[in-house]
């Protein structure tokens, strides 16, 4: 059986996820309106959404139902 390839992170997933999105932005400014431009600003907005739900599965705050 083959094993798995594991890399450590040294970034959490947050702050990866946040360069992601100011990188995909920053290409999004440089093109003009259309197709390309539109799914650039999804994804930036997806991954924004997705460090937003990391930070509250992750959040001392989050209790199992009792």
């Amino acid at each position: 059986m083959q094993r798995r390839r594991r890399f450590e992170q040294t970034e959490p997933l947050k702050d990866r996820l946040a360069s992601f999105a100011k990188k995909i932005r920053e290409k999004a400014v440089l093109l003009p309106p259309g197709a390309e431009k539109d799914d650039l600003l999804r994804r930036a907005r997806q991954a924004d959404s997705a460090s937003h739900l990391d930070e509250w599965v992750n959040s001392p705050e989050l209790q199992p139902p009792k």
